[in-house]
C-alpha cells in the first residue's frame, strides 16, 4: 500500500508562480507517517514550493486543511478523486466545518487523527474507507511517536525543528478557532517523551508549535527545567501573562528561549475587551512593563496586533504602528481581524449580517489575501484593508529594521541571535510583498 501526504499552498500570486521561501516543516504530516505502519510506503507532497504528480500511482491521499488553504485543498482533492483515487482530509478546518468538507473527500476526519489513524490506514487497505472518522482532541503524539523527520529533507524549510509540548489554551478570546475546537482545554505531553524527540533530530534550534505554551505555567517551568542542560534555543507562542511570573522568565532565559509569538491584539483597552483577551486585560497599562520584562530577559519578541475591532480607526492603527516600533519588537504582524467559522466573532458579525463574502470568504473566487472579510464600524472594508497594509510596510521599511535591530539587550545580544534578525525580518519581509493580495487556489 502506498500513502501520499500533501500540505496544501494558499495559492499563487496573478501570472506568476509563487514559491513560498518561509515555510517550516509540516510537522502533523510528519506524525501522521510516524503513526503510519513501516510496510505502507509513504511519500509527502508539499504544495507551497513542489508540483504534486497526480498521476504518480498511490492507494491513499491525506491532505491537511487549514481555513486559508481550504479551497486549494479541494481542488487537489478533485485531482486525485477524478482519477479514482480516495480522499481523506483532516485539520482545524475539516472539525469546523464537516458537511463543507464532505463535499471534497470520500472521508473525512474530525479531530485529532492520531487516536484513529490505524484504523483508518487498515480501512484503506481493504478499500473499506468509512465516510467519517473521529478523535477527540487532546494530547499531541500519544506513546511518544516520533515524526518520520526524513519525508522532510531537500524540500528547502527553515532550520528549525518543530515539535509540540501543548495543544489548546485556557483563555477564551472571541475570534480564536482554537478555543473553540479544544474548548477551552490544554493538553500536555509527557516531558520525557518531549526530550527524547528532542534527542532523536539534529537541529538545536526549535519551534514548539503549541497554541500557547504558557497556558499552563507549572508545566512550563518543568519543561524549562529540563531543557536547560540541554543546551538548545527555542521559541514558541505564549500569552503575555506569562511576564508576571518572575521566576518562569528567568526559567525561560536560562533554558535558550530566545522569544515568543505573542498576541498583543491591540493597544485599545475597548478593544481588548471586545476581543475577551483576558491575559492582556488585567491591570492594562499600554503594555509598558510587559515589553520592559520582555526586553530585559532578550526575548526577540514576535508581536501579533488583530485589527478592524468596533473601536479601531485608522489612527488608532497608525498608533499601534508606532508602539511596536517602540517596543522595537523583533517582529510583529498586523492581522486584519478575520471571522473564522465556528467562532463568537463569526456568530455575531453573521447575526448583524455584517459578513462579506457570502459569510465564506475562504472559498470565495475574489476574496484576496490580506483583505477586510467584514464590514467594520468605524472605517470601510478598502480602508481598514488599506491601513493595514501600510502598518505592515511602514514597520518593515529598512529605516525600521535599523531603528529595531540597535536593541543591545535583544538583537545585539549575540552574533547569533543578530544573524537571525536579519534573516527572518528580511524573510519575513519578502513574504509580506509577494503574499499581499494573492488570490486562494489556483483556478
Amino acid at each position: 500500500m502506498k500513502l501520499t501526504l500533501i500540505k496544501p499552498t494558499i495559492g499563487r500570486r496573478e501570472h506568476s508562480l509563487y514559491v513560498d521561501e518561509g515555510r517550516m516543516e509540516p510537522l502533523m504530516l510528519g506524525v501522521l507517517a510516524g503513526l503510519t505502519p513501516p510496510d505502507v510506503e509513504v511519500v509527502l507532497y508539499d504544495d507551497r514550493m513542489e508540483s504534486i504528480p497526480y498521476d504518480e500511482p498511490t492507494d491513499l491521499v491525506g491532505i491537511t486543511v487549514e481555513t486559508y488553504t481550504a479551497r486549494r485543498a479541494y481542488e487537489i482533492a478533485k485531482e486525485y478523486r477524478d482519477r479514482g483515487v480516495p480522499v481523506i482530509m483532516g485539520g482545524m478546518h475539516i472539525s469546523l466545518l464537516p458537511e463543507e468538507a464532505k463535499e471534497h473527500a470520500d472521508s473525512i476526519f474530525i479531530g485529532d487523527a492520531e487516536t484513529a489513524w490505524k484504523d483508518v490506514i487498515a480501512d484503506a487497505r481493504n478499500k473499506r474507507l468509512k465516510p467519517q472518522y473521529y478523535g477527540p482532541p487532546g494530547v499531541a503524539q500519544i506513546g511518544g511517536v516520533l515524526p518520520r523527520r526524513d519525508l522532510y529533507k531537500g524540500k528547502g524549510y527553515l532550520p528549525m525543528s518543530l515539535m509540540q509540548f501543548s495543544r489548546g489554551c485556557r483563555f477564551a478570546c472571541r475570534f480564536c478557532a482554537v478555543t473553540q475546537y479544544f474548548d477551552k482545554k490544554h493538553y500536555l505531553r509527557r516531558i520525557d517523551e518531549v526530550l527524547t524527540e528532542i534527542e532523536s533530530q539534529e537541529r538545536k534550534f526549535l519551534f514548539f508549535i503549541d497554541d500557547n505554551i504558557a497556558s499552563n505555567r507549572i508545566a512550563l517551568k518543568e519543561l524549562c527545567h529540563a531543557l536547560i542542560p540541554m543546551n538548545v534555543q527555542w521559541i514558541s507562542q505564549a500569552s503575555l501573562d506569562v511576564t508576571k511570573d518572575p521566576e518562569l522568565m528567568k526559567l525561560m532565559e536560562r533554558s535558550g528561549c530566545w522569544g515568543n509569538v505573542m498576541g498583543f491584539e491591540s493597544i485599545t483597552a475597548a478593544s481588548l475587551r471586545d476581543a475577551k483577551k483576558s491575559p492582556n486585560i488585567s491591570g492594562f497599562s499600554h503594555y509598558e512593563q510587559e515589553v520592559k520584562i520582555l526586553r530585559e530577559h532578550g526575548m526577540q519578541t514576535w508581536a501579533a496586533f488583530t485589527l478592524g475591532y468596533d473601536h479601531d480607526t485608522i489612527k488608532s492603527i497608525e498608533e499601534t504602528v508606532d508602539f511596536a516600533l517602540q517596543s522595537k519588537f523583533t517582529l510583529a504582524a498586523y492581522n486584519i481581524l478575520m471571522p473564522y467559522p465556528g467562532t463568537p466573532l463569526y456568530k455575531m458579525l453573521d447575526e448583524q449580517n455584517r459578513l462579506l463574502y457570502g459569510g465564506k470568504w475562504w472559498l470565495h473566487p475574489e476574496y484576496r489575501f490580506n483583505q477586510a472579510a467584514f464590514v467594520p464600524t468605524l472605517m470601510s472594508p478598502d480602508e481598514l484593508t488599506a491601513a493595514c497594509h501600510a502598518a505592515r510596510t511602514r514597520f518593515n521599511s529598512f529605516s525600521s529594521l535599523v531603528q529595531r535591530f540597535s536593541d543591545w539587550k535583544t538583537n545585539l545580544r549575540s552574533l547569533s541571535r543578530a544573524l537571525s534578525f536579519w534573516r527572518y525580518t528580511l524573510l519575513f519581509r519578502k513574504e509580506l510583498y509577494k503574499k499581499h493580495g494573492m488570490r486562494f487556489g489556483l483556478k
